[in-house]
């Protein structure tokens, strides 16, 4: 049985700060990242400042809209630390993705997870379903 996609997560730590604070680079990286991949952006960023309870300097958080889905990414500069999300109905190369993600923000650790999703989702239309690339399908 098929998934219906991939949905990368990755957990980075001991970040590059002044990178985590930078609301302009989380927004190219969104803007950039899905032709990079190979997906198809729907609509520009969304990304904002915000201030955690606890906290004194501001996380950014961003997402953008693709025809495959989604992708997010939630920083914490007090903590070193952000938290990744690539969840596309078509197969894309997910060691580049981290690369990409881990080398943007200077992570000295991450964690990748990739969840097959929607292995019971119908298939009534398998035309519409983006085919894996080859790299997933030996995931």
């Amino acid at each position: 049985m098929r998934e219906f996609g991939q949905h990368l997560t990755i957990d980075a730590s001991s970040c590059n700060r002044k990178r985590l604070v930078q609301q302009s680079l989380v927004y190219d990286i969104l803007n950039d990242l899905p032709k990079k991949l190979g997906m198809t952006k729907m609509a520009l960023p969304h990304v904002v400042k915000w201030l955690d309870t606890g906290a004194t300097v501001p996380g950014i958080s961003g997402f953008v809209m693709i025809a495959e889905s989604h992708i997010s990414i939630h920083t914490f500069p007090e903590k070193d630390y952000v938290f990744i999300d690539v969840f596309s109905c078509k197969g894309f190369d997910v060691d580049n993705a981290v690369k990409l993600l881990v080398n943007a923000f200077g992570a000295k650790k991450h964690t990748k997870n990739v969840i097959k999703r929607g292995l019971d989702f119908p298939r009534s239309h398998p035309e519409h379903i983006y085919p894996p690339t080859e790299q997933a399908l030996t995931q």
